[in-house]
């Protein structure tokens, strides 16, 4: 199944968000540093209640880390971004994809965008919005990911 991947987020209560959907979702997380925050604070740990337990959660000190990681397991990786090629719900995801969103106040740097496979978006009205909130991207992304893959059809 896709795995979700948080490149230098700042915002604990955010990465808390995501942390329980993923899991809700049996989804994998890896954090990429530097982070905005320690892995202790109580924020993030506030924002994902009592789940953690059930959060296969990897850490990557660096993006050089993540990406000798990354390429040991194979799959594409899917960057998402304001300035993606394919809107999110044409994308033909698969289950070996890593799905990459950037820190909530600059999104993906370009290297990594440019590493991409694929780089998608969340379509918006022209309303002067620059982004969605961090959270919301990636629950829409991968809901719709695992929407694809199936996902919908577990009770």
């Amino acid at each position: 199944m896709p795995q979700i991947v948080l490149v230098n987020p700042q915002i604990p209560p955010n990465t808390g968000n995501i942390a329980r959907t993923c899991a809700a979702t049996g989804t994998a997380l890896h954090l990429v540093g530097p982070l905005g925050f320690e892995i202790s604070d109580r924020y993030l740990k506030r924002a994902g209640l009592d789940y953690w337990q059930y959060v296969d959660l990897r850490y990557h000190p660096t993006l050089a880390d993540f990406q000798a990681y990354q390429q040991q397991q194979a799959g594409r990786q899917v960057g998402f971004s304001t300035s993606g090629t394919y809107s999110y719900t044409k994308f033909d995801y698969q289950n070996t994809d890593w799905l990459l969103f950037g820190c909530e106040t600059t999104g993906l740097p370009p290297d990594v965008l440019a590493d991409c496979d694929a780089v998608v978006r969340i379509p918006m009205a022209q309303t002067g919005v620059r982004s969605l909130n961090l959270s919301v991207s990636v629950a829409i992304g991968l809901f719709e990911a695992r929407r694809q893959l199936g996902f919908l059809e577990l009770s």
